[in-house]
């Protein structure tokens, strides 16, 4: 019997219901927040970040908070707020970056407006990423309010800078200068979400792994000249070759814990003949006419299973009549979390095989790291938050072929998920990060507050 009872309270945290919440009530509070952060300008560059600190420093103060600032530079402040727990687990960090980027002139709307229209709101920052930072603004309040007894502390950051920022005023200064502010076990932050098909969300992606983003230029010398008089050693040819030389170079299939898991999982719900492509992943000898089907209709899922090399920029002469004496290309390279990047650019050196162009890595600071596991309870928590707000669906642990700032967290040693609202295909595609019409629907909104309510309050409140 004492065998029993000790087998079931280690099962109580990943079992028994965390507190249920008036979702009704709070929706008007979740959309009062939602659309104030939205219309905080806080376009990257110049930052000004601040004034989204200050708008979240009153909210969470209100409450009776208190909270901290660490700051690199005082306009692009990162803010920092804790909820004591008993200390008999690891904290939990919940954050989201307060930046956005934009070309303004390309909105047909007021991107800062979180214009209320056609069941969404519209807005720059709707997907990314005040909706996650919105999301964990109300948890970390709930949790205040409902004077939640807590096994751990709950973090929350509101951070400057996203992953693309070279300064490193967000979370590359936070744990640099400030990592005992943010150390914990796990790591909630932005992902790709849900996918809703039919009306329904059928699947939900928890982002573990992500490629590494590792970018060259290739540099081609040669003689220059007038126009009119041919060369051999003509830099732009040769730039030309090399570019098309790495920009159709199939590079090795390789899957991993994450990508293998989440093609065995995506094989299981799909139709008969996508099923039977996907399983075909699993076995790289039978797997060339999957990946071919893949790289012309599915490219996200091609590029996850592969380091990527892909041609973005490309730089070469002075006037029409100029045969240049150097022309350059940059590559976006964006590497398995596993890759060896001085055997890669030796292989890439080997494919292009031309003397007179060279490989020029470029800065990039981020870590390669390997994937958060699938067997924690945070894991757990979020699948079963999946079942009870998402009810039907299936979680994918995924592998992000973009960036997000959970790699310097992971280099750490923090167990780090990407999460998201659930969206259509088409919104995914045309209306979400960085596009020029972003949105999130408001239904979606509402239940993403939801579910990350579940997972955290599943993991950190005593049971």
């Amino acid at each position: 019997m004492k065998r029993f009872l000790i087998a079931v309270l280690f099962t109580l945290p990943l079992t028994a219901q965390p507190p249920k919440l008036d979702f009704d009530k709070l929706k008007l509070e979740i959309l009062k927040h939602f659309r104030a952060l939205v219309q905080i300008d806080t376009s990257n560059p110049p930052g000004d970040e601040i004034k989204a600190v200050e708008y979240l420093k009153k909210v969470i103060e209100r409450e009776g908070i208190s909270t901290k600032t660490f700051a690199l530079d005082p306009n692009r402040p990162n803010l920092v707020a804790r909820l004591k727990g008993t200390g008999t687990k690891r904290p939990i960090l919940i954050f989201a970056h307060t930046d956005v980027v934009i070309q303004r002139d390309k909105w047909p709307l007021d991107p800062f407006g979180a214009i209320l229209k056609d069941g969404y709101i519209w807005g720059r920052g709707t997907t990314d990423d005040k909706d996650k930072l919105t999301a964990v603004l109300m948890v970390f309040l709930e949790l205040k309010r409902t004077g939640a007894a807590l096994d751990r502390d709950v973090i929350f950051l509101a951070e400057s800078g996203e992953e693309a920022d070279p300064t490193g005023v967000g979370i590359q200064y936070m744990v640099n200068q400030h990592f005992d502010e943010i150390n914990s076990e796990f790591a909630l932050t932005e992902g790709p979400g849900a996918t809703i098909e039919n009306g329904r969300v059928t699947t939900v992606n928890i982002t573990t792994s992500e490629k590494v983003p590792r970018r060259v230029k290739l540099v081609a010398n040669g003689t220059s000249g007038h126009g009119s008089i041919p060369r051999l050693d003509n830099a732009v040819i040769h730039l030309a070759a090399a570019v098309n030389k790495v920009g159709t170079w199939q590079t090795p299939m390789r899957l991993n814990d994450t990508t293998r898991t989440y093609f065995e999982k995506l094989a299981g719900i799909s139709a008969p003949e996508k099923a039977a492509r996907y399983n075909s992943l699993l076995d790289p000898q039978r797997s060339t006419a999957a990946q071919r089907y893949l790289a012309e209709h599915e490219p996200a899922h091609y590029s996850m299973l592969r380091t990527s090399v892909v041609p973005t920029m490309l730089q070469a002469g002075i006037s029409m009549n100029v045969i240049p004496s150097e022309a350059d290309a940059t590559i976006d390279i964006r590497a398995l979390p596993d890759e060896d990047m001085p055997r890669f650019l030796a292989e890439m050196a080997r494919v292009i095989n031309d003397a007179s162009v060279k490989i020029v890595p470029q800065f990039v600071e981020r870590p390669f790291t390997p994937p958060s596991r699938l067997d924690t309870d945070m894991y757990r928590a979020l699948e079963q938050a999946a079942k009870r707000v998402y009810p039907g669906s299936t979680v994918l642990p995924g592998m992000l072929t973009a960036a997000t700032d959970m790699a310097q967290l992971r280099a750490k040693g923090v167990q780090s998920y990407g999460i998201g609202p659930a969206m259509t295909a088409d919104d995914f595609a045309n209306h979400a990060w960085h596009s020029d019409v972003e949105r999130l629907s408001e239904s979606s909104l509402y239940q993403f507050v939801e579910f990350t309510w579940n997972a955290v309050a599943q993991i950190a409140i005593k049971h």
